[in-house]
């Protein structure tokens, strides 16, 4: 499975960003799709999941300004980020979690760069 990480870029205190996920396998399939984001000088975070039955579980401080969603017929998943913070400063991964024969895999995408300023 590969990913790629997409919508990144620099953007204003309070102002949206969508980033996309996008799959080169049948999104469907996938047990669970994570974004994940990395600050500088800071150890990897998760931020939002959504499972291939559609159950969302978010980073509790980001629950409410950030919204993962899936588009099947795309294999893309999607994280709508409003209202952004200079902390929100980071590299974001998605990941993609799959279970076959009994193994569980794990994927990772490039990353996408998000600068906010103040």
């Amino acid at each position: 499975v590969q990913l790629q990480a997409s919508g990144g870029g620099l953007v204003q205190a309070g102002e949206s960003l969508t980033l996309s996920c996008i799959a080169s396998t049948d999104i469907s399939s996938i047990n669970a799709v994570t974004w994940y984001r990395q600050a500088p000088e800071k150890r990897r975070e998760f931020v939002a999941a959504i499972t291939s039955g559609g159950y969302t579980n978010y980073e509790d401080s980001l629950r409410g300004r950030f919204a993962i969603s899936r588009d099947n017929a795309k294999n893309t998943v999607y994280l709508q980020m409003n209202n952004l913070k200079p902390e929100d400063t980071a590299v974001y991964y998605c990941n993609a979690h799959l279970v076959l024969r009994g193994q569980a895999n794990e994927y990772w995408g490039q990353g996408t760069l998000v600068t906010v300023s103040s």
